[in-house]
């Protein structure tokens, strides 16, 4: 398997919520940069999403792919490529750890594969910089309260 980059931040707000925020696939143009269109494509039992087309512009990488999403309990989402115009593989994970003080600590892991040779140095810096705007934009996102309400395919507390 490729190397993988991970990253974590402290979100002021508890896991449900974080969660809830990150399970809202609709509203992710809203807070990610790269991200342009989001559109759930299908749902486990549970009702949440199962796959997932993301219409990306992340400067170099330009991309319309659809990934499949496994939860794993209330605090962990996975995510793997199921097909891309650019990707060879787009795996990565959400962690959420509660933290003193009601607060989250969330690790974001991604391993990205492109179609186009590239040297491992510049792809795994590609990979911190979408996990660090991708988490900056969460903290935002759940800190400044525009999170409000559980979204459709959201777990519920």
């Amino acid at each position: 398997m490729a190397e993988h980059t991970s990253s974590s931040i402290t979100i002021e707000a508890a896991p449900a919520e974080v969660m809830g925020v990150i399970a809202d696939f609709a509203r992710y143009p809203e807070w990610t940069g790269e991200v342009k269109q989001a559109e759930v494509l299908s749902k486990d039992a549970e009702g949440r999403a199962e796959q997932v087309r993301l219409v990306l512009d992340a400067g170099a990488i330009k991309d319309d792919h659809t990934l499949k999403y496994t939860w794993d309990g209330p605090h962990k989402v996975s995510w793997s490529l199921v097909k891309s115009q650019m990707l060879r593989a787009l795996d990565g994970s959400y962690a959420l750890a509660a933290a003193p003080g009601g607060h989250t600590e969330v690790t974001y892991q991604l391993t990205v594969d492109v179609k186009i040779p590239m040297l491992g140095m510049i792809k795994r810096k590609a990979e911190k910089v979408i996990i660090d705007r991708a988490l900056a934009g969460l903290k935002k996102r759940v800190e400044s309260g525009t999170a409000a309400g559980t979204a459709d395919g959201a777990e519920k507390a």
